[in-house]
C-alpha cells in the first residue's frame, strides 16, 4: 500500500457573482489545487483570488484549463485536434500563471479539465501534444493525466507525468472515469473507501470489476456539493493509515 500521495481538487471555478463550491474551506485541506482559467469557468477576479486562498493554505497550484464551454461547464463534447488541445492549455495556463506571479505564487502543475481531460486518456495523440507542448514551452511543469495506459507511456518516455485517480468517481471496466455532468453529494466514506482502494492500486468499476490503478495524485471535485466533507474524511483516514500527504511532484518523484 503507497503511504505517500497527493490529493488534489478543483478550485477557482466560480463565475463573477455567481458561487460554486467553498475553496476558502476546502483549498487547507489539500495539498494542490486545480484552478480554472476562464474558458470553462473563472475569471480573472476568481483566479486571483484562489491563488491567494491556496498561499494562505500553503496548497500547491497548478492550471485547470477547459474547454470554451462556460455554459456546459466544460463537460460537453468537443472537437479538438491534438495541437489545437495543447495551443489551448497553453493559452490558458499563460494567463493563469501571470495571475500568479503577480501575488508571488508560481504554477506547479496542469491538468485538463472535463471533456478536455477525456481527450487525453481516449486519443492519445492528444495526451502527447499536451505535454510535449509543456516540456517545451514550461520545463519543470507537471502535466496531470489519468492513471492508465497512456500515462504510463508517455512517464517511460521521460515527460514529467503525474498519474490521477479519482475519489468520487466511479470507473467503468476499461479503467475510465465516467464524468457527471452535474455532480451530486455523494457518500464521504464511500470516497474515503475508494481513496484507500487507490492506494492499494485496485479499485472496482460501476459494474463491481476490479480496475487497476496505480496513481501519483487523488482528486476530488470542488463543485461536488459535500466537497468539504469528502476532503475532511479522506484525510481522516489516511491519518488513520499512517499516509502522508505531500504535494503532486513530491509523490511523483517518491515513485522513483
Amino acid at each position: 500500500m503507497r503511504t505517500l500521495v497527493d490529493l488534489n481538487a478543483d478550485a477557482g471555478e466560480s463565475f463573477g457573482r455567481w458561487r460554486l463550491g467553498d475553496d476558502a474551506r476546502l483549498l487547507p485541506l489539500v495539498t494542490s489545487a486545480n484552478i480554472a482559467c476562464g474558458w470553462h469557468a473563472g475569471d480573472p477576479a476568481t483566479m486571483a483570488r484562489s491563488v491567494e486562498l491556496a498561499r494562505e493554505g500553503q496548497t500547491s497550484i497548478g492550471a485547470h484549463p477547459g474547454l470554451p464551454d462556460l455554459a456546459g461547464f466544460g463537460r460537453r463534447a468537443m472537437a479538438l485536434s491534438p495541437s489545437e488541445a495543447a495551443q489551448a492549455c497553453l493559452y490558458q495556463f499563460g494567463a493563469l500563471q501571470t495571475i500568479a506571479a503577480h501575488g508571488g505564487q508560481q504554477l506547479a502543475h496542469v491538468k485538463p479539465h472535463g471533456a478536455l481531460y477525456g481527450l487525453t486518456f481516449k486519443d492519445e495523440a492528444v495526451a502527447e501534444a499536451v505535454v510535449e507542448a509543456f516540456a517545451t514551452a514550461v520545463p519543470g511543469v507537471r502535466v496531470v493525466l489519468l492513471a492508465g495506459p497512456v500515462s504510463e507511456r508517455l512517464a517511460q518516455r521521460g515527460f514529467p507525468v503525474v498519474r490521477e485517480a479519482f475519489a468520487d468517481l466511479d470507473y467503468n471496466d476499461e479503467g475510465h472515469i465516467i464524468i457527471e455532468p452535474d455532480p451530486a453529494a455523494k457518500s464521504p466514506q464511500v470516497c474515503a473507501d475508494q481513496a484507500e482502494a487507490v492506494l492499494r492500486g485496485e479499485v472496482r468499476s460501476a459494474d463491481g470489476n476490479p480496475v487497476q490503478v496505480d496513481a501519483d495524485t487523488i482528486c476530488l471535485h470542488g463543485d461536488r456539493p459535500n466537497a468539504v466533507e469528502i476532503a475532511e474524511a479522506i484525510r481522516e483516514r489516511f491519518a488513520s493509515a499512517g499516509v502522508r500527504l505531500v504535494p503532486m511532484a513530491e509523490a511523483a518523484d517518491a515513485r522513483g
